[in-house]
């Protein structure tokens, strides 16, 4: 099987994305759910989270499809899948997660059910999963060999990637 590599920069920009998203929500963490009610609040942080959740995905599945056996069937198994490769913790994958893939599901497929009282809710007590997740992947990053990448440098000065060795 040809060896993909892992695009750093392709990464860190998701990774940003992610902590764009995050500067918004946080915002709302000391908003009373009275005054999140008013304006268009509900609206930033729907969307925000929304963006959140699928760089989320979109970097699990695009490390996923670099590793041997990796080819998740959807946003849950994208979860599984991080855990069973230790890209994250297993305990991460099933009790964050899995759950964050659910919610991504709920805000795209279902987002008509979301409520202003769950979306606050999740705003004051699920951000720091998002940092949780973003530490995991600044780890694959900084220590690829740990996660079975070897390093391999573009020629031209352009981004260093990543390539998963096999045995």
């Amino acid at each position: 099987m040809k060896q993909l590599p892992v695009n750093k920069q392709s990464v860190i920009a998701k990774l940003d994305e992610i902590q764009r998203c995050m500067g918004k929500l946080t915002q709302f963490t000391t908003m009373p759910l009275n005054e999140f009610r008013t304006g268009e609040n509900f609206a930033i942080a729907e969307h925000s989270l929304r963006r959140s959740l699928e760089a989320v995905f979109e970097i699990g599945a695009y490390i996923l499809s670099r590793l041997p056996g990796g080819k998740p069937s959807g946003y849950k198994d994208i979860a599984r899948k991080l855990g069973e490769n230790k890209v994250v913790s297993p305990e991460f994958a099933t009790d964050k997660l899995i759950k964050m893939a659910g919610y991504r599901n709920r805000l795209i497929h279902f987002y008509h059910e979301i409520t202003v009282d769950e979306m606050h809710y999740i705003i004051q007590n699920n951000l720091k999963d998002f940092d949780g997740y973003s530490n995991y992947i600044k780890d694959v990053l900084a220590h690829s060999e740990k996660y079975g990448f070897k390093e391999k440098n573009k020629s031209g000065g352009r981004s260093t990637t990543l390539t998963h060795a096999t045995s």
